[in-house]
């Protein structure tokens, strides 16, 4: 598993007290297994891929990034990106 960062991280603000920078797929991977809200959806699944895919070299680390702020979208609004 080669570890690769994104061109720029995505900053993940779930509540006034949670606040993680996110700066490639490893960590994406991290917080959608370990410290995701309950809000599990269609873009929750297609992330959690997309970042195993990019960290195997299947996809790149920009298509698991799109796939990131998807998920991060759907979470905090509650509705699918």
């Amino acid at each position: 598993m080669k570890q690769t960062i994104w061109t720029e991280p995505v900053e993940v603000i779930f509540d006034k007290n949670s606040r993680n920078v996110i700066s490639g797929p490893f960590d994406a991977l991290t917080l959608l297994t370990e410290n995701w809200p309950h809000t599990r959806g269609l873009n929750f699944v297609r992330a959690r891929s997309a970042c195993r895919a990019a960290l195997d070299g299947r996809k790149t680390p920009e298509e698991a990034r799109r796939c990131f702020e998807d998920a991060v979208s759907e979470a905090t609004t509650g509705r699918p990106h």
